[in-house]
């Protein structure tokens, strides 16, 4: 749960943010975007905890890049996070509104989507920390379908209050991560699309499925909600185009209940497949995900006591059609 704080604290963190934003907000997109960018490559040089993070997991994701390459990248991706939090997410509520949402979003390939939307029928969306994750919800809302995103509390209320009225701005529902399901559940029985930053370490209960290479442990909150009410996954990504606020959304995959029906374990097959759509989406734009991420922390116990993958994970490895020979050698290597 959220610590408590002081209301010393609490006031004494709100109070500087707002005067951040009031001034961010006075300033022209393009030097918020070049001193964002600025504040990432200080980050990079002095942050060896994260900046090491970042490198070790890229070094594991793309095993045939050069050192060169992961460092480049690794630098590149902590310019985009402070763009993302610093320009972006301040300037993003008065830049983007019923009005201007096309000046700044592009909409592809979203044909199945939108068919739904447009017959009010609930999807489930899922994205995950790259590109702009918080611009899929805001502009669902800003465009008038309703969805309901699960998030977790701030620690700050006074922060979190702030941040919830910008993202509630146009209709957005958040709804926190404690005891948020139940909610979705009621939202969805009333066609109500969810959304999932589905990308998190679940720890050692959550399913282990592949990303990148090596297997992550995913919540399993996601694929039980699409199989109980018997609705389609759509993993949707908001990719930065150039150097400016433009950002093109595009559907990496589409889920519909009449292809995981028709697996032995369909739990898994969701799971790994929406994990495997998220990888899709960070290879088109390596440079806009959050590397310092602790995706791959927990792992799976016969890992931990130096056991081999048992035959049970092997064969569910193999159902996933996608995997070829190569993907699957290096799972069992891992």
């Amino acid at each position: 749960m959220a610590r408590n704080q002081s209301a010393l604290v609490q006031w004494s963190q709100y109070l500087p943010l707002r005067a951040f934003a009031s001034v961010v907000d006075c300033l022209p997109m393009s030097f918020n975007m070049h001193a964002g960018k600025c504040v990432g490559d200080v980050l990079y040089m002095l942050d060896h905890k994260h900046r090491e993070r970042a490198m070790n997991n890229i070094r594991r994701s793309f095993p045939e890049y050069s050192e060169k390459q992961v460092r480049s990248l690794a630098k590149q991706s902590m310019e985009y996070m402070f763009q993302l939090f610093t320009a972006e997410a301040v300037k993003m509520p008065s830049l983007v509104t019923p009005t201007t949402v096309d000046k700044y979003i592009t909409f592809k390939g979203l044909e199945h989507v939108t068919e739904r939307l447009v017959n009010k029928q609930p999807t489930i969306f899922i994205t995950g920390h790259c590109g702009n994750w918080e611009l899929l919800g805001y502009a669902l809302s800003v465009l008038g379908y309703p969805i309901a995103a699960l998030a977790r509390p701030l620690d700050n209320p006074l922060i979190n209050d702030y941040v919830l009225n910008i993202r509630q701005r146009y209709g957005l529902q958040v709804v926190t991560k404690w005891g948020g399901v139940p909610v979705l559940q009621e939202l969805i029985a009333q066609n109500v699309n969810v959304g999932f930053i589905a990308d998190q370490n679940a720890g050692h209960r959550g399913m282990f499925v592949p990303f990148f290479g090596r297997l992550a442990s995913t919540y399993k909150s996601i694929g039980l909600l699409a199989m109980r009410y018997n609705i389609p996954i759509a993993a949707v990504h908001a990719r930065r185009i150039g150097s400016q606020f433009k950002y093109e959304v595009t559907s990496t995959d589409f889920i519909t209940p009449e292809e995981w029906q028709q697996h032995d374990d369909p739990l898994y097959y969701i799971t790994a497949r929406y994990n495997h759509a998220i990888e899709t989406m960070i290879r088109n734009a390596p440079e806009q995900y959050l590397w310092l991420h602790r995706r791959w922390k927990s792992r799976p116990s016969y890992e931990e006591k130096g056991k081999p993958m048992p035959k049970k994970v092997i064969s569910q490895l193999e159902s996933l059609p996608w995997l070829s020979d190569d993907d699957l050698a290096r799972l069992i290597e891992c």
